[in-house]
């Protein structure tokens, strides 16, 4: 079977591969933006998948825009190595800019030391996110000499021209200008970082090179000192890791036009043969509708959202749309996550610890395991929907349901039979059938970064903390709910029971009464967005101060 058909096995980073074949084989499909449509992906070099993703400006806190186009990448990248490839995944970090350098003036900090520090807190909420680190993240300033030859090889092909220390990339020379966003010249954005310049020969020629002002970091160049335009960075680093011939280029759809199509330009300026197979870009994170940016002041920062909500309850909802779709932030949709992935991990610690009991009754043989028919049925389905989904270009959002959600219902189910009494073989036959269905399972939360890297019960324990924090409790104060409930069910009086119930389930709490005992469990509560509301408006004003 070939690369990117059905399921393969995978190299040691990969996520795990699926244990069962999928009985239907699947071409892996992705949507390329230059031709506006979706093709069967065929890497260029068999077995190797090469793979740039424009990275943030490291200046602030990374918002929710952010968070969405690493974990769509990041999907990607598992995807790839579940399939079986070998894959280099660049994503840079720009670290010298113009919104750098005015952050920096702001705080009295040096620009580059500001920008390190946002890179790592970046890799803080990468970590969180558990979006696996990409092979190569590099950075502006640590490729000054790459950037200058690239601006030298653009400028010997008459590409580009020097006026007083800044150098400008010729858009006129280039007739394929427009190829990928569609947009006519005139549109080009000028003056969206740096003020329109009156000495560029078309308005739409962009910055290759700036020359050094007062306060700004420089670095020396045949041009005089100054520092790299916004759009070289890009096409340097890709072509100095990845060649000027690779597979994918990723990035927001944001960055469509200019940037990409600012790359192309330069990059095929410096070199006729520069090529990549396919670009990629994921939808914007949308706030009542609207664009989320920090430009706007509309966002939340990734950091605001983990306060509250567990980091793979972010990733659960960040996947439940596909990723060139738009997604609505909603306080709704959070919880709804939330409750999502407890009921996941529930169920999975339900069966691990059943499962631990019955470690002496599962052979040890060697033998192919003997599953129920229901269990196959399910298996299979589990495995042929996965695959059709994710070789469809990643439709991540009908993952989660269908298949899956029919497979953690059975290893609920059969959870229930091993209480029962059964003879030997019957029991035998559902353990094992349970041990396989979990199997499949996580593998698949495996390839969607969605297995928690630790324990079940501690990844449960800190959901019900996220739950506490949102209602304003303590665990005290539930047990003592549940305490005071309890004696209100012995006088009978259940009306007050019930509605001691409803209060708490309104904050997100939700009351279990099983015999003698009741549990809680976090739930989606009865939810008004007025708390996001606070927290757009209090960015939006910092936006504005700064």
């Amino acid at each position: 079977m070939e690369l990117g058909r059905g399921l393969m096995w995978s190299q040691e980073k990969a996520p795990k591969t699926m244990a069962k074949k999928a009985t239907q084989e699947f071409h892996f499909m992705v949507y390329n933006t230059m031709t506006q449509k979706k093709e069967v992906f065929k890497p260029k070099i068999p077995g190797k998948v090469s793979m740039y993703v424009c990275g943030v400006t490291a200046y602030d806190f990374s918002h929710l825009g952010h968070a969405r186009a690493a974990v769509a990448f990041d999907v990607l990248y598992r995807y790839l190595l579940h399939l079986g490839y070998e894959v280099t995944y660049v994503r840079n970090f720009t670290d010298v800019d113009d919104k750098i350098i005015r952050r920096a003036n702001e705080t009295g900090e040096d620009p580059l030391d500001l920008s390190d520090r946002y890179c790592k807190e970046y890799n803080v909420d990468m970590a969180d996110l558990q979006c696996l680190s990409p092979t190569h993240e590099p950075r502006v300033s640590d490729h000054i000499e790459h950037i200058k030859d690239m601006i030298t090889q653009i400028i010997n092909k008459d590409f580009g021209y020097v006026v007083d220390g800044d150098v400008f990339f010729a858009v006129d020379k280039f007739p394929n200008y427009g190829n990928l966003s569609g947009q006519r010249l005139e549109n080009n954005r000028a003056g969206e970082r740096v003020a329109v310049d009156s000495r560029k020969c078309n308005p739409s020629d962009f910055a290759l090179w700036k020359a050094a002002k007062p306060g700004e970091p420089s670095w020396d160049s045949p041009w005089g000192h100054g520092r790299p335009g916004w759009h070289i960075e890009c096409s340097a680093m890709s072509a100095h890791y990845l060649s000027f011939k690779f597979d994918i280029h990723g990035g927001g759809l944001d960055l469509i036009f200019p940037h990409h199509e600012n790359e192309i330009a330069q990059s095929c300026a410096a070199c006729e043969e520069s090529d990549v197979s396919y670009w990629m870009h994921n939808g914007h994170v949308t706030n009542n509708n609207e664009k989320m940016s920090k430009s706007l002041g509309n966002f939340f920062t990734i950091r605001q959202i983990t306060e509250r909500y567990h980091p793979l309850a972010l990733r659960y909802f960040l996947i439940n749309a596909q990723y060139r779709s738009p997604l609505n932030y909603s306080v709704v949709q959070l919880e709804g996550a939330s409750e999502a992935v407890f009921y996941i991990y529930q169920t999975l610690k339900d069966c691990q610890d059943a499962l631990s009991q019955l470690k002496e009754e599962i052979p040890k043989d060697g033998k192919p395991a003997r599953t129920a028919p229901d269990a196959k049925e399910c298996i299979s389905k589990l495995c042929n929907e996965f695959q059709a989904k994710m070789s469809d270009d990643l439709s991540t959002s009908l993952i989660l349901t269908g298949a899956f959600l029919e497979a953690l219902k059975l290893v609920n189910n059969l959870l229930t039979m091993l209480k029962k009494k059964q003879q030997k073989q019957q029991r035998l036959l559902v353990i094992q059938s349970l041990v396989e269905v979990e199997k499949e399972v996580e593998k698949v939360l495996d390839v969607l970064g969605l297995l928690p890297p630790y324990s079940y019960t501690e990844v449960l324990l800190q959901l019900k903390e996220k739950a506490l924090t949102r209602a304003g409790l303590v665990e005290d104060d539930v047990v003592r709910i549940i305490n005071e409930r309890t004696e209100v069910r012995r006088n009978k009086d259940f009306l007050k029971s019930d509605q001691m119930r409803s209060e708490l389930q309104a904050k997100g709490i939700a009351l279990m009464d099983a015999g003698t005992e009741t549990i809680w469990r976090p739930c989606v509560p009865v939810q008004q967005e007025h708390e996001a509301d606070e927290i757009a408006q209090e960015n939006k004003a910092s936006s504005e101060s700064s």
